[in-house]
């Protein structure tokens, strides 16, 4: 049975059910405002899961590791578990997942899996670790899939580098052969001033893809240009999204450490790009901020 936590300071309320260690609410509290996509199964049923051991799809849904093949569903399995609470300060919660029988069917690896947030005046910080818990290496992807609400048609999209607004940004492309993978295909956006506009059309293919650290934050920009929140990270990419042909009321801003595969991957675990790579005995730590 999952629960809710609440936390909160002067400036904001964040709720966390401890299924999947999932942001379910963040109220901006001067102006009792939603920033969290409520989810609405109308539209897409999640708010902001957790993407682990995956990030995406394996291609043809599976990996091979050891010489053995593991089948495995979009965004792994730790969205749908439930999750330990271990911190439950007034603005601090943190929550833990290890690896189990059915985790094993699927993963081949043991772990603990840590997801924390802390409150920092109108920040939440979201910070992951992953502990290696086996006598070998092992390979994983995390990544987030908050989603915010927002107009498609009104509100637009503010890619920064370094406190500079980007000019170009390149994306790839999920193929259209239902696979849920990587094309080939790489689109370029003029975006002046860090600008990009939102629509149906530009989620047509599903998300897009943004490689090679060429951002490292993203704000939502309302309609009379105000900036919403602005997600900060440091990582090799991310996603943005919003469910295709759908003209939902909100948008994904994904900050991941690995992606789906490319259509035609050899299907090694360990040659995955993006993976990420943990010896016996040591810890992954990343993190990203949301700020309204």
């Amino acid at each position: 049975m999952s629960t809710n936590y609440v936390i909160e300071n002067e400036a904001v309320k964040l709720t966390v059910s401890s299924h999947g260690a999932e942001i379910k609410s963040l109220i901006k509290k001067n102006e009792n405002t939603e920033i969290m996509w409520q989810a609405d199964p109308e539209f897409w049923g999640r708010t902001s899961p957790v993407l682990f051991p995956l990030v995406g799809n394996y291609y043809e849904k599976k990996s091979v590791f050891a010489g053995k093949t593991y089948k495995m569903g979009q965004h792994g399995f730790a969205r749908d578990m439930e999750f330990d609470c271990v911190i439950n300060k007034e603005d601090e919660l943190s929550f833990e997942l290890s690896d189990n029988e059915d985790t094993r069917k699927k993963y081949p690896f043991g772990f603990k899996l840590t997801i924390g947030y802390k409150l920092l005046k109108n920040k939440v910080i979201v910070k992951w670790k992953v502990n290696n818990t086996n006598s070998e290496t092992m390979y994983f992807s995390i990544g987030g899939h908050p989603a915010f609400n927002c107009d498609l048609d009104t509100y637009t999209l503010k890619l920064m580098k370094n406190n500079e607004p980007l000019s170009i940004v390149k994306a790839g492309i999920i193929s259209s052969d239902g696979s849920g993978c990587l094309s080939d295909e790489v689109k370029e956006y003029g975006i002046p001033g860090g600008i990009l506009k939102m629509s149906d059309e530009l989620f047509m293919r599903d998300a897009l893809i943004v490689e090679d650290e060429q951002a490292d934050e993203v704000a939502l920009i309302d309609d009379k240009g105000n900036t919403v929140l602005t997600v900060k990270f440091d990582m090799p990419l991310f996603g943005l999204w919003s469910p295709t042909g759908k003209h939902a009321p909100f948008v994904c801003i994904e900050p991941w450490c690995g992606r789906c595969d490319r259509v035609g991957f050899g299907q090694k675990l360990e040659e995955r790009e993006y993976g990420n790579t943990l010896n016996k005995g040591e810890a992954f730590k990343k993190e990203y901020t949301i700020q309204i």
